[in-house]
């Protein structure tokens, strides 16, 4: 491949996705009481669950440091342009830090071609961009093509999340524990979106998880009308079997072209909660 695509860990990418393209992924950092780790290197999502569930406690996540992109982008062929897309800049510091890095290389080899492109989305959204720039690559699309299509297909994406329970905003200090007991006692389900600007907004709260999930998918339409050549993209908080059911019901009710399913990495598994669910698509 003449490009080199790279992301961070703020992505949740297939595994046909990710062996098709030769993703360079920088991975984040996750803070648990008994010591650091590197998500998807020196910590699974298996072995993260299992901490969560050991310690009762949710970690502290950081961006991948400014050096880190360094070393990543510094890794790739010098002759081989980068493309980077980074977790949403209102979501952490890890766009920032990916510039910077981008600097930091530049100083020392000018001629190198460097895009760092700010998704302002997460998790599936970013695998939904990846998926693009693939169809792109096979078109044949230059890097300069591919970096303004990219940065074009970046504000046509909506992002859409459903939390089955909200005890991860509560264990993480996101949520008030009065609010979360008569939520959790009212049976209160909450659906969000990724705003135009890349921060994470709440746009319903809805009572019943069969009538939230109803309404999760009904949204999707007022968004797309046309969807026979699009693809979506979700991610589920380890709970395949609810993700697999909604799919289904997503594409029986809308005639998307394809769809990616994978579970969430750590860092959307601790802000969303088991059972919570992201969707990705381009609007019209």
């Amino acid at each position: 491949m003449t490009i080199q695509l790279m992301t961070d860990g703020g992505a949740d990418i297939p595994g046909r996705l990710h062996d098709s393209l030769n993703i360079k992924i920088v991975p984040l950092y996750l803070h648990f009481s008994d010591g650091h780790y590197k998500s998807g290197i020196t910590l699974d999502i298996a072995g993260y669950y299992q901490k969560v569930k050991d310690l009762k406690e949710l970690p502290r996540s950081a961006a991948p440091s400014p050096n880190d992109f360094y070393e990543a982008y510094k890794a790739v062929d010098p002759a081989k342009p980068i493309i980077m897309l980074s977790l949403s800049k209102e979501l952490s510091s890890t766009y920032d830090h990916a510039l910077l890095g981008k600097e930091m290389l530049l100083e020392e080899e000018p001629e190198r071609k460097i895009e760092v492109i700010n998704t302002k989305t997460a998790s599936c959204g970013i695998a939904l961009l990846l998926h693009e720039a693939k169809v792109k690559l096979s078109e044949g699309y230059s890097y300069e093509q591919l970096a303004n299509h990219l940065q074009k297909r970046v504000e046509q994406t909506t992002t859409l999340f459903i939390l089955k329970t909200l005890e991860n905003l509560v264990l993480g200090g996101r949520l008030d524990k009065v609010k979360g007991k008569i939520a959790k006692t009212l049976n209160i389900k909450l659906l969000m979106r990724a705003s135009s600007e890349g921060s994470i907004e709440v746009t319903e709260k809805i009572r019943g998880d069969k009538k939230s999930i109803r309404r999760f998918v009904d949204q999707i339409g007022e968004y797309t009308k046309h969807v026979e050549d699009k693809l979506i993209s979700m991610t589920h908080c380890n709970d395949i079997e609810r993700a697999t059911d909604v799919l289904a019901n997503i594409r029986n009710k809308y005639n998307f072209k394809d769809a990616y399913l994978t579970e969430t990495g750590p860092l959307i598994s601790t802000y969303g909660g088991e059972g919570a669910l992201v969707i990705a698509f381009f609007r019209d």
